[in-house]
């Protein structure tokens, strides 16, 4: 078996009647997903998804210029030779980035094709599951933007609509003030305690929002309201700050959506991060996050990745956390996710706040390729 086609394109998640966003007022693009197709001379392919920061195009171009020719007319088998081959050779490139996501983008595609050369869901490939369900936590965005009534309304829509095991409140503020409304962001997450109910699992998303001052004074009033975790209260690349405000609340910190490597994985541990969250597009792929699985367990931490893509980066999240024998919080279900429903036959969603692991051979994904065709955005160099 040999690699005979490396393809990359976007997919263009916008309104109906939009034949792969040509008919879209010039100038204007709507949110788009990185994808990656790798075929091979008997028939088979596997596809993986990069992070789609900017819609994924510069974690592509680096794919189809730099990564695609080493490919062809290799044995996809030698899956972990190519990738480590391929990300030295780009490494000025990175090794953090755009870089990184590409070669998640491929090292979930080659996991793909694996699983169908041998006739096997990959969760199986893995070492098998422990669970075939897991519930799901409805993260929740815009917050910062919001009126207390206006997150109230947007939490009951989404609690009654998915049935959650848990709801993150994210704030996706202006990441370039810190502190912009800290009594204001307390009176929400006061609010949507009160509407849920003292024992519903909360988590506080700040992305970032915050200095090391007014992380302690939030990270203090969630305790008192009994949240569940706090998710990147200080920028992400401040590691020490994020690991004294960890160090110093008794409610658990969690960071690592931002971060590409182990070794950074690491730091954050090392610096008293208690719940990292790597992202499967970002951080290596499949095989990435099988990786950051390994650290979190042996330094005793939790492991709950970020997962905001709800095609195929989440159905590769899906095969993975299925094999964790301590699996300690749902799976995150994010803003957005039936827009991924059009392109699959077999659309991966929540049903009564369960996801379902799929048994078909490797990722499990079964498209509607007309659909897939009609979104499709080629990407040229």
């Amino acid at each position: 078996m040999k690699i005979t086609k490396v393809e990359t394109f976007q997919v263009d998640w916008s309104g109906e009647g939009l034949p792969g966003g040509q008919d879209r007022p010039a100038g204007r693009k709507g949110p788009r997903s990185a994808f990656v197709r790798i075929e091979t001379d008997d028939g088979l392919f596997g596809m993986g998804e990069a992070s789609p920061m900017q819609g994924g195009l510069a974690s592509l171009v680096i794919i189809a210029q730099d990564m695609a020719p080493a490919l062809i007319g290799a044995d996809p088998l030698d899956h972990a030779i190519l990738l480590d081959t391929l990300m030295h050779k780009c490494i000025k490139l990175g090794p953090e980035g755009a870089m990184t996501g590409a070669l998640a983008a491929l090292d979930t595609a080659l996991w793909d094709l694996k699983g169908k050369a041998l006739g096997q869901p990959i969760y199986k490939l893995l070492g098998g599951a422990w669970r075939k369900q897991m519930p799901c936590y409805a993260s929740i965005g815009g917050n910062a933007w919001r009126t207390v009534d206006e997150v109230l309304a947007v939490v009951e829509r989404r609690v009654e609509k998915e049935k959650p095991a848990a709801v993150k409140i994210r704030w996706d503020g202006d990441r370039t003030r810190q502190d912009v409304d800290i009594a204001g962001d307390i009176r929400k997450a006061a609010a949507v305690r009160k509407l849920l109910g003292d024992d519903f699992v909360l988590g506080f998303d700040a992305n970032n929002g915050y200095s090391i001052g007014g992380a302690m004074r939030v990270g203090r009033a969630l305790e008192d309201l009994g949240y569940t975790w706090f998710e990147e209260p200080v920028q992400h690349y401040h590691i020490s700050a994020m690991g004294e405000v960890a160090q110093r609340l008794d409610i658990t910190v969690s960071a690592g959506e931002q971060t590409y490597t182990l070794q950074g994985l690491k730091d954050l541990i090392n610096a008293g991060v208690r719940m990292v969250q790597p992202d499967i597009t970002k951080m290596g792929g499949i095989t990435g996050l099988m990786q950051c699985a390994a650290i979190a367990h042996a330094h005793g931490v939790e492991l709950v990745p970020h997962q905001t893509q709800p095609s195929l980066g989440h159905l590769a999240n899906l095969h993975v956390l299925s094999t964790l024998i301590h699996l300690s919080k749902p799976v995150e279900l994010a803003d957005g996710w039936e827009r991924a429903g059009a392109i699959f036959e077999n659309p991966s969603e929540p049903k009564n706040g369960l996801f379902t692991v799929p048994d078909a051979p490797g990722l499990g994904a079964v498209f509607d390729q007309s659909e897939l065709q009609r979104r499709s955005v080629p990407i040229s160099i």
